[in-house]
């Protein structure tokens, strides 16, 4: 807005804060593509993940669902487990679908899990389960379904490392994209960076499930995403590598 100062050099405010660009905008961490197994060949899943990571994956997503909070029964830690006994290093990123969460997020955390997010209705007290999970070596991440509010977070965003957003409602695979998740991204990047503005050397990732694909995950990107659960996308191609590939080309041109 012109008042009068047009010809003032602007200092901003951001300058010197560890993750800003000289423009005030958060510098974006390095995307993460992290191909969910629910649509993987479970007949083959040991060999469907070494060769997706060895491919360009970043981390391994399990959706977990437990036939009570959501309609749909899947997996278990002892898939989890399964997985590092066969050698999987890379990160295994865990959302939680299931209520309770408590007992479930520890028995993850001691099958090899690296991240472990789960639904703020799912629990009574969504504090005292995100310190759980931290204690148990674990970043702790909180799952918003698209109507979902993201109250929660201005309460616990000390103890969140990842915001993870539904943009199909949870259950199944192979949904469509809600585009109202667009504006949510923003709302949520706006919340993390300011968050992060504050409290520089404090890393929050924001997460995006449901319906991402080559032809849309560029759009998703720019309004806020850094890390991107894809299913069908990636284990539904024949080429692995040329999908991941053209995701990653399509972010940075978002």
């Amino acid at each position: 807005m012109g008042d009068g100062d047009g010809d003032r050099e602007w200092a901003s405010p951001f300058q010197g804060i560890p993750g800003f660009c000289d423009n005030g905008a958060m510098s974006r961490l390095p995307a993460v593509i992290a191909p969910s197994i629910l649509s993987a060949d479970f007949a083959r899943l040991g060999e469907e993940v070494t060769r997706v990571i060895a491919e360009g994956a970043d981390w391994i997503h399990f959706d977990v669902m437990d036939n009570h909070y959501v309609p749909n029964l899947t997996i278990g830690p002892l898939l989890c487990e399964a997985l590092r006994k066969h050698g999987i290093t890379a990160p295994i990123d865990v959302h939680l679908m299931v209520s309770p969460v408590d007992a479930v997020a520890q028995m993850f955390a001691k099958a090899g899990a690296s991240h472990i997010s789960f639904h703020p209705e799912a629990t009574q007290h969504v504090d005292r389960s995100l310190q759980a999970i931290r204690d148990a070596g674990c970043t702790a991440g909180l799952v918003f379904n698209p109507a979902t509010p993201l109250d929660y977070l201005r309460y616990v965003m000390d103890k969140v490392d990842l915001v993870l957003l539904m943009s199909v409602n949870p259950g199944f695979g192979g949904q469509s994209f809600i585009p109202s998740a667009l504006d949510k991204l923003r709302e949520a990047r706006q919340l993390i960076d300011a968050y992060m503005a504050a409290h520089p050397g404090r890393q929050v990732r924001l997460e995006i499930d449901g319906g991402v694909k080559v032809d849309n995950i560029g759009e998703i990107a720019a309004a806020g995403a850094d890390t991107f659960v894809a299913g069908s996308a990636i284990f539904g191609a024949r080429d692995y590598a040329a999908t991941i590939r053209a995701m990653r080309e399509a972010i940075a041109r978002g």
